[in-house]
């Protein structure tokens, strides 16, 4: 018996439906594979992100030795064949450059034995803050820093941090708190409170500008580099290859 022409419609219908929601199925289908396997590329790039911040971390945190000769920190393992010598003041911006800038290849150089560093701690901008005389203050800091066995990181907070020309610039106490943060040893407070190698960073400075191969012709400014007694020309990004081998 042959279809009517009603039923030849109902049956067209159904299998449009039929194969409606079909679709819709697949289609859901696919949006939750998607879903997944968007979610799993972000989880796996968020890991490789974070893995490689790891080894970031790792590769340019301090583990070389410290050691103080006066109004000198000296960074490093003392036979490295290339000597670096660094002259710095901590309220100078092009200093912080510096440190933002190469601080995490030097870190390395040091830590791989290439290179070792002599921090000279001078001061030139005292009259920059207000009151005068933060350079200074956290200059005696840093080298208590190095009796309390926290020179590097105390040496990129001061930069991370540094205050405005103009400005006070951390006090003793905030001195003091930043080294307590940073696991500080010893008597660090009374170190960074009595401020005893004032006069030693002066004549260091002194010493500086009077020194023809730091400063030619007496034109001194910080930063000042020396490689294996050589002043440095920070304006070419050559020099930094001498350190890094």
């Amino acid at each position: 018996m042959g279809q009517s022409e009603r039923e030849r419609r109902q049956a067209a219908q159904a299998r449009l439906q039929a194969a409606g929601i079909s679709s819709a199925r697949t289609s859901s289908g696919l949006g939750r594979n998607l879903g997944i396997g968007a979610l799993v590329l972000v989880i796996a790039l968020a890991t490789g992100v974070y893995v490689l911040y790891q080894n970031y971390q790792k590769a340019t945190v301090a583990t070389y030795p410290v050691t103080r000769d006066g109004v000198v920190v000296k960074a490093g393992n003392q036979a490295a064949p290339v000597t670096v010598d660094l002259y710095e003041d901590y309220l100078c911006p092009a200093c912080r450059q510096l440190e933002s800038g190469v601080g995490n290849q030097l870190t390395t150089a040091v830590n791989e034995g290439k290179a070792k560093i002599n921090y000279h701690h001078v001061v030139i901008l005292d009259e920059r803050s207000t009151p005068p005389g933060y350079s200074t203050r956290a200059g005696n800091a840093a080298l208590c820093a190095a009796d309390a066995g926290i020179f590097p990181a105390y040496h990129s907070r001061l930069y991370a941090d540094q205050p405005a020309e103009g400005s006070a610039g951390k006090t003793v106490q905030e001195l003091t708190a930043l080294g307590t943060e940073l696991g500080a040893t010893g008597d660090f407070a009374g170190c960074v409170t009595r401020q005893a190698n004032t006069q030693a960073i002066a004549d260091a400075t002194e010493a500086a500008v009077a020194d023809p191969a730091v400063a030619p012709g007496g034109r001194f400014g910080t930063p000042t580099v020396m490689v294996n007694g050589v002043k440095m020309d920070l304006s070419k990004g050559d020099w930094l290859s001498k350190v890094t081998g």
